[in-house]
């Protein structure tokens, strides 16, 4: 229609108009000769099959329900023949917006605790296949400083030596340890709901002086620190690392742990981990020497009847 009285304007005939977009000439006169726009009649609206039945949806939605399965089930039982389709459209359109669930962030003092975590790498080795290898992280929880270590094996010898490990680096022992439900820390619960601890860890964790907290289960937030550490290792380390053996890629690690990791500034405490973990080791317990601590080091292996130890896929 625009284009109409653009080309009357323009000087053209009503039948040159008419020609040149495909029109009547008499739709063309049409519209020339109206006093005012023209606007096509609006449509009579079609009835729905749900019509009938959406006060029956709106107070059942208002109670609560807003299953489709079952509010279809409910409207056949009435006599609605429509489709599945037409009652989600309608459903949807009325659902209540969803809150996502708040959740309150834990900050603790000084010294107060540590979150650790298992992470699982992925690499092409030098033979063409791919290798899987485990990283273990341990985050402060007040300063952020974190300590990374790749291991073959996350079995509780290899838990335990990296815990020594990060203790030794961090400059002392935090009051309490959080974990999620890892067999290397729990096996599980009692028909009576309380905790089956790995009792090695247990015993390591009473040793050293530092109490085994174990967030919920299916709730990651609750060790959120340490998630994220592992989520960095994965995104910002990993991508970089070339190594040779696994003691190369180890000193990789660590070196990334001293120049990036806590040698930035954090994007929650806006401060240097370094600094910060400067403050928070006077607040650490002290670690045992390593010759109090070999017990919990040693890595137990099974004596075959011939004699021999397997160790490493060797005889």
């Amino acid at each position: 229609m625009k284009e109409i009285y653009e080309m009357k304007g323009q000087g053209h005939s009503a039948r040159g108009i008419a020609r040149e977009l495909s029109l009547a000439r008499n739709t063309v006169l049409k519209y020339l000769n109206s006093p005012e726009t023209m606007h096509p009649k609006p449509r009579r609206s079609r009835g729905s099959k749900l019509d009938p039945y959406t006060g029956h949806i709106d107070s059942r939605m208002e109670e609560g329900l807003e299953n489709c399965v079952v509010l279809l089930r409910e409207l056949r039982a009435l006599g609605y023949d429509g489709c599945y389709a037409t009652l989600t459209n309608y459903v949807q359109h009325r659902r209540r917006p969803r809150q996502t669930q708040a959740t309150m962030r834990f900050e603790a003092a000084p010294g107060e605790q540590a979150q650790v975590d298992w992470g699982s790498l992925g690499y092409v080795g030098s033979d063409g296949k791919k290798h899987r290898i485990w990283v273990f992280v341990m985050t402060m929880g007040w300063s952020r400083a974190c300590y990374v270590e790749l291991v073959r094996r996350a079995d509780t010898a290899a838990f335990i030596q990296c815990h020594v490990n990060a203790f030794e680096y961090l400059g002392g022992v935090p009051r309490r340890c959080l974990y999620d439900n890892a067999k290397v820390v729990t096996l599980g619960k009692d028909e009576e709901g309380q905790v089956q601890w790995n009792l090695r860890m247990l015993d390591f964790a009473r040793r050293v002086g530092f109490d085994i907290r174990l967030c919920r289960p299916y709730r990651a937030q609750t060790k959120g620190k340490v998630e994220s550490g592992v989520k960095y290792v994965r995104c910002n380390m990993w991508p970089s690392i070339r190594f040779t053996d696994d003691a190369d890629l180890n000193r990789q690690g660590l070196g990334w742990c001293d120049a990036v990791a806590n040698a930035r500034v954090h994007g929650t405490t806006y401060r240097v981990p370094w600094e910060m973990l400067a403050e928070e080791r006077p607040h650490l317990g002290q670690l045992p020497d390593r010759t109090a601590l070999a017990p919990y080091l040693r890595e137990e292996r099974t004596v075959s009847r011939d004699g021999f130890v397997s160790w490493e896929g060797s005889r």
